[in-house]
Parts: structure tokens; sequence; C-alpha cells
């Protein structure tokens, strides 16, 4: 990946933009969850029989916690997670990674997509579908245009979809931090232009809601590159859940919905309990 932080942006590199379209056969949308809390501290095998009785349809791991699901793995210990979850109700949804691509330092850019391609590696001798990664900021503060770092993280996206789609996997972007926004997104996707390069809706009140309390014209901008869905407190009044999971079904999205809770909980069962129990009545 060249070194693009001192380009002008009409000096970018542009591909033609490629529609990413869902060609998996249309099935209801299904629930897991993500270990960033609730879960981290199981290792696979708790995961796999607390998420079973709980009724949990998959999982993306968080990397750097309790499950040690790393690139670090044996070829050995690879298989034998696979075998795991191969043999169980539960499908391992992704690796939920913390690779970022918005550094004004290339080299730290270029660690990060190295990591990303062996992440990709790694999902494919587990049986993972997808790696997610992340943008976590911009460098406006240090006199760096917006869209010049949506650039970089997009271009560096280029490259991992690529990695990506060579592994059979994809790679979904959340969006998170201070470039959550849909109009931002829409622009790293459309620099990315791969069509093994998806979105991960953040459910973000402070990013997503307009002043009418819809999500609806974010969504629109975005719809037909979501490739996942993180899910926050469904407790949240202030979220228009049913109107999120309405919008999804309605634009065809058949991937999972995924329960981001948060904080930790001493009761953490329980409380996947009750998540279980908001999701099906808000989706109807």
């Amino acid at each position: 990946m060249s070194d693009i932080a001192g380009q002008k942006d009409s000096e970018l590199p542009r591909a033609k933009s490629t529609p990413v379209v869902q060609t998996a056969t249309i099935r209801p949308m299904k629930l897991g969850l993500v270990t960033y809390q609730l879960g981290k501290d199981w290792d696979v095998p708790t995961l796999i029989a607390k998420l079973t009785t709980l009724k949990y349809e998959g999982v993306e791991l968080r990397t750097q916690h309790a499950h040690g699901v790393e690139d670090s793995l044996s070829r050995e210990q690879r298989a034998d997670v696979r075998r795991r979850f191969a043999g169980s109700a539960v499908e391992i949804v992704g690796l939920g990674s913390i690779f970022e691509y918005h550094s004004m330092d290339q080299s730290v850019v270029r660690e990060n997509v190295e990591g990303t391609k062996r992440y990709c590696e790694l999902a494919k001798d587990i049986g993972a579908s997808g790696v997610k990664v992340r943008p976590n900021g911009h460098n406006e503060d240090k006199g760096v245009p917006r869209a010049r770092t949506l650039d970089q993280i997009g271009l560096a996206l280029r490259e991992c979809g690529a990695a990506a789609a060579d592994n059979g996997v994809q790679i979904r972007v959340e969006m998170h931090g201070s470039v959550a926004d849909a109009k931002d997104m829409k622009r790293i996707a459309d620099v990315a232009a791969h069509p093994n390069v998806w979105l991960c809706w953040n459910s973000n009140t402070r990013h997503d809601v307009d002043e009418s309390g819809s999500v609806k014209s974010d969504f629109d901008l975005v719809k037909d590159r979501i490739g996942l869905v993180h899910l926050h407190d469904l407790t949240d009044e202030t979220y228009p859940w049913s109107e999120l999971l309405a919008l999804l079904k309605t634009s065809g999205y058949a991937g999972y919905c995924l329960a981001e809770c948060a904080p930790p909980s001493s009761d953490p069962e329980r409380v996947l309990q009750y998540f279980r129990s908001l999701y099906y009545a808000y989706l109807g």
C-alpha cells in the first residue's frame, strides 16, 4: 500500500465502484453474541455450552480475550477450534479484531494491514466467515483533512479485501469511533470498492439517530453494504430498535445481529436471556 498521507484528494487512486450485492440465500436474521464484554472470560468450550443453552446461534470472538483464538494458534489448535464449533449448534460468525488504518504513521498502517491479513487466514482455518475491523479516528486535529484520512482507510481496506477474498472470508468494517457517521463510512466503502469489504452497523445513538428519532436516512446510505449488525443496550429507548430491525428485514439483510452488551454483569447469562427476549419482541 502506498504512502498517501501527503497526497491531495484529487491525486488519490480510485477504483471503479463495485456494488456490493448480497448473494446468499435469504434467510431470517439470526441472533448471536459479541464477546467484547459478556463472554469475554469464557473459553471456547464454555462459550459453546452457554450459548447453546441460551439459544444464541452464533458468536463473534473478540480477540485478546479469554477464548485465546489468536493467530498464534498452531495448525492443530486451529483445527480443534473448528471441530468444536462444527460439532455444535453455535456458528463462529467471525473474529472481532481491533485493526485500524487511520494513523499518520504509514508503518503503523502497514502493521495493521498485515495483521488483518493474518487474521483472514485464521478465520479461514477455524471456519469463521469474516474479520471485524474498525476505523478509530481521524487526524483533523493534526491538520489533516478528514476526507484524506477516510480515503487512507478505504485504500487500506481495499488491500485487506483482496486478502479476505483469497481466504474466502469477509472484512466487516465497524461503524466505530469518531468516523462512525454513515457519510464517512460510505466514503470509506466507496474508496475500498471491494466486494469482500462490508460494513458492520453499530447501533450508535450519537451517530445514527436524526432529530426526529429515526435511523432511516443513515441506514439508506449504507443499507446495501451491511454485512453484520452489532446491537447494544436494547433497554435504551432513545434508539429506535423496532425501526432498525424492520429496515434490515425490508432491505433483505439475512445475516447476524450480535448482542454487544456492556458493561460486564455479575450474571451474564441472565442478561443474555433478557436480551434475547427483547430482540424477538422488537423483531415482531
